[in-house]
């Protein structure tokens, strides 16, 4: 799975982007979220408050019941404004 980390999700995890092999029991979006927290103390910071996190799988808005596999693109990244 090719993960993306933007904004400051990038700055707390410490790096832009990785390729992970994840767990048999990540299934969706919200396993993906809760794994990646047991990772270390960058990613349990930068995922403590799940509110302020958007997803996208395969450069698709998605919700944390959305399934993921293991040939997705997953992005991580902070709420999109406009102006």
């Amino acid at each position: 799975m090719r993960l993306l980390y933007f904004a400051w999700l990038r700055a707390k995890i410490g790096i832009g982007h990785e390729e992970v092999e994840v767990p048999d029991h990540v299934r969706d979006v919200a396993g993906l979220l809760a794994w990646l927290k047991s990772r270390g103390p960058g990613y349990a910071e930068a995922l403590a408050d799940l509110r302020v996190v958007r997803t996208a799988v395969n450069q698709a808005y998605v919700k944390p019941d959305h399934p993921v596999g293991r040939d997705d693109e997953v992005a991580l990244f902070p709420p999109v404004t406009g102006g």
